[in-house]
């Protein structure tokens, strides 16, 4: 509505935009009510007709009328009679997508819409823009065409769109130009979480980004259902660890990013939560700089989060927990954990223990020993967000027998204070997991 210059509008005014259009004067409001010869007469003076009564036989007539005088006209919900439908628009001008039924299913084109716009990154306009603006020196300093597009073709899939899209225009200028001249283009390392395992919670840019990946590299805890999102013709490699077992020790995941990335590749790695929580994303952050590689870090939801909601838990209560603290059971390599007992073992707080399993007797006496009483609340949330989630609700005296008797298994977060307490099994939980 907002490019059209003359708008009319004949009956009642139910839509809030249009009544502001009317109030504001972009639209002229004609009457509440007008019979079919009159309208008959007004259609002259029209370029595009929408009928959208109640009416479906006034409609009709209105359509009958329209095409008579050859104006185009759409009837809502009713293709028959209408000689144009309206797509759904994705607008991004320049950059503009149509998404149409035909007729048939106008809320599944909607919906449609909604899900394409979702995965469409907010700079679009930018990029575009920015390309735009770059086509006439390119014609000049190449004249041949099959070198410009495959200089563009590189661009769009290399770094460079991602430097227009974030606004940097003269790193993506000098990308282009490097296109252009043959140079080989710059490679990047992505250290991306991907959550805790649902895939509807993974990242807008997550998403995007596992959709232009040359390259992935994942961990153990990345189900298939994630990486089922990743670019189709994307290398996966493997390089996931078990407790004393590891595909690839960590400098070597480090040495393979850095070798992928000198080679101009776009390096993925693909981390289960968030790379900065437990991830060792800040190992390969550093090793990644040091080498001289260009790394971005996108955040994921991490595990406390994601499996306390699903499990329906609080992180935090203004009852009963003001702060929450997250807490590696990795043991050190004589086997020992390495933590401030007296400060995990205070009431008013929520721990959140990852990778707890293993020690699972060894943290619930420390933390009875260190002045926890033996009833205080726990569990463990096993495969949290997935759809094989159970959650195990216990006391600190009972919780590492219960996680043996039920054959508990990684993935899995174990919460510790009140707020076991105050679980309520919410909707999602009720429809896609189930209490062990």
């Amino acid at each position: 509505m907002g490019r059209c210059d003359d708008i009319a509008q004949i009956g009642p005014v139910h839509d809030i935009e249009i009544r502001q259009a009317i109030d504001s004067g972009h639209v002229t409001h004609l009457g509440e009510a007008l019979d079919a010869h009159r309208i008959s007469a007004l259609l002259g003076e029209m370029r595009i007709v929408f009928a959208a009564t109640e009416d479906a036989a006034f409609n009709r007539v209105i359509a009958a009328q329209a095409r008579e005088q050859g104006v185009n006209i759409c009837v809502v919900d009713d293709p028959e009679p209408s000689t144009f439908i309206t797509p759904a628009i994705i607008d991004r001008t320049p950059v503009q997508i149509a998404i149409s039924t035909n007729g048939a299913a106008p809320v599944l084109a909607r919906r449609l819409r909604t899900q394409i716009e979702a995965l469409l990154p907010d700079g679009l306009s930018r990029l575009a823009r920015f390309m735009q603006a770059q086509r006439t020196w390119i014609r000049r300093a190449q004249p041949d065409t099959m070198i410009r597009r495959r200089a563009w073709e590189d661009f769009v899939d290399g770094t460079g769109a991602e430097q227009a899209l974030r606004g940097e225009d003269e790193a993506a200028r000098a990308s282009l130009e490097r296109s252009l001249g043959g140079v080989p283009r710059e490679g990047e390392v992505w250290l991306v979480g991907a959550g805790p395992g649902d895939p509807d919670l993974l990242t807008l840019a997550a998403l995007r980004l596992m959709q232009n990946a040359d390259t992935v590299l994942y961990d153990q805890l990345i189900p298939t259902a994630i990486m089922d999102r990743v670019r189709r013709d994307a290398e996966r490699v493997f390089v996931g660890k078990k407790r004393s077992h590891h595909t690839l020790p960590q400098e070597g995941i480090n040495d393979e990013l850095i070798r992928r990335a000198k080679a101009g590749e776009r390096v993925l790695r693909l981390k289960g939560g968030d790379p900065f929580i437990f991830g060792r994303g800040g190992e390969e952050m550093e090793a990644l700089v040091d080498a001289g590689v260009t790394v971005r870090v996108i955040p994921g939801i991490t595990a406390a989060s994601g499996c306390g909601a699903a499990a329906g838990i609080p992180l935090t209560h203004r009852d009963c927990a003001q702060s929450c603290v997250f807490v590696t059971g990795h043991a050190r390599a004589d086997g020992t954990l390495n933590l401030d007992w007296p400060s995990l073992a205070k009431k008013g707080q929520t721990l959140a223990i990852y990778m707890g399993l293993a020690p699972m007797a060894d943290l619930c006496a420390q933390l009875q020993a260190h002045g926890l009483p033996a009833d205080w609340p726990a569990a463990v949330i096993e495969h949290g967000t997935r759809h094989d989630q159970r959650v195990h609700v216990a006391t600190l005296a009972t919780l590492p027998a219960l996680v043996i008797e039920r054959n508990v298994a990684s993935p899995a977060l174990t919460l510790v204070g009140e707020v076991v307490n105050h679980r309520r099994s919410g909707r999602w939980e009720t429809i896609h997991h189930k209490e062990a």
